[in-house]
């Protein structure tokens, strides 16, 4: 009997339901092959400016130019250096002044191609330009498929702390093309997973379980990947919907994130040093000990939490950071600049479990600095 090939399994969509402004995310393997399809079909006639990378440039922007040209969408590509620094003023002027050169319209789209840094810029740029451009998020990292991609958080970086600079700017269309995660080397893929491990720790315990089972299988890249996705992206769909500009709920979605961007911005964002889901891995781990410190859950959730980062291989310690780390009176002063910092008073998301995350606001700066202290002196 003559064997049947496989077909790829057809893609999965989640919509993000914001009445006028509701887009699709769009996410299976070879996705980025059908970009010129769908962008024709969202926004026909408009004109593509291209957005990426060094990096990503030499490898996925051939084959989203080859899409585009099949579909007779005209198009324009603009790099920038690959990395965090690119999320500053100069490259923001730089990009604007290129998209208004190519003589893009209104009615013209801008399309992020890369991983978040790319994402959080071409955003910001999409939502300055001509007062707001179509914007496609193309994400081509696992971090940026399952977070900085969906939601319509853009913007840049100041010396005073990480994406200070922004706007609130939703995407009309993003494609996560699972296959072009395959390229990604290992450590990138280990950060993205941070964030997918982050929506089981924050909302989800029954997913955060399967995850403790089937994380072999998402690395690998079978449909235990494409799931993982789906159901991350569902995940900040249905917060991002009740809560598009984090005035609540949507806070949560920063779980690690406030020790996380700390311990970034104290390293110089040098992602040889640390990357930002390594970040987010380690900010995880903090905020459950702290929660156990405060009585909140018991050593037994800890040391599940660190049993499973440990396990696929990301850090849990601050002393994992290569070099000299700064002394906690400097972390809490990057801390008082987190844009969760109400009137001066210091806000964390927290733990009272598995899946049962929860905003904490005026949390007291004196036992936190303590705390680092602590874990700094190890």
């Amino acid at each position: 009997m003559e064997q049947l090939l496989e077909r790829p399994a057809a893609p999965a969509t989640v919509r993000v339901e914001l009445g006028a402004r509701a887009y699709d995310i769009v996410i299976g393997r070879g996705v980025l092959n059908q970009a010129g399809e769908h962008l024709s079909a969202r926004l026909p006639g408009a004109r593509v400016a291209i957005i990426t990378d060094d990096t990503v440039a030499g490898i996925h922007l051939p084959a989203l130019a080859a899409s585009l040209d099949a579909a007779d969408i005209g198009h324009t590509a603009i790099t920038v250096p690959a990395g965090e620094s690119s999320k500053c003023f100069a490259q923001f002027e730089r990009l604007c002044d290129a998209v208004l050169a190519a003589r893009m319209e209104r009615g013209d789209a801008l399309v992020a191609l890369g991983g978040g840094v790319v994402g959080d810029l071409a955003g910001f740029v999409a939502a300055s330009v001509r007062r707001g451009m179509a914007f496609v998020q193309i994400p081509t990292t696992l971090l940026a498929q399952v977070d900085s991609s969906v939601g319509g958080k853009t913007g840049i970086n100041s010396r005073h702390g990480k994406n200070l600079i922004g706007a609130f700017y939703q995407p009309t269309l993003v494609l996560a093309d699972t296959a072009v995660l395959d390229t990604l080397p290992g450590r990138d893929f280990r950060a993205g997973y941070a964030e997918v491990a982050k929506y089981g720790l924050l909302g989800d315990a029954g997913f955060f379980a399967w995850l403790e089972t089937n994380w072999r299988a998402v690395f690998a890249g079978g449909p235990e990947r494409d799931e993982a996705i789906a159901r991350s992206c569902q995940a900040k769909a249905d917060v991002v919907v009740e809560d598009e500009r984090e005035s609540g709920r949507r806070a949560l979605l920063n779980l690690g994130h406030t020790f996380g961007h700390a311990l970034e911005s104290a390293v110089d964002y040098a992602t040889e040093r640390l990357v930002h889901g390594e970040g987010v891995a380690i900010g995880m781990m903090l905020a459950h000990e702290y929660s156990a410190r405060l009585g909140l859950i018991g050593a037994d959730v800890v040391e599940r939490v660190r049993v499973h980062l440990t396990e696929v291989g990301l850090p849990t310690r601050i002393d994992q950071i290569p070099g000299q780390m700064p002394p906690a009176d400097t972390l809490m002063d990057i801390i008082a600049q987190d844009k969760k910092v109400s009137r001066g008073a210091l806000t964390f998301i927290l733990s009272r479990g598995i899946g049962d995350a929860f905003v904490e606001k005026g949390v007291e700066a004196a036992g936190v600095r303590a705390f680092l202290e602590e874990k700094l002196a190890r």
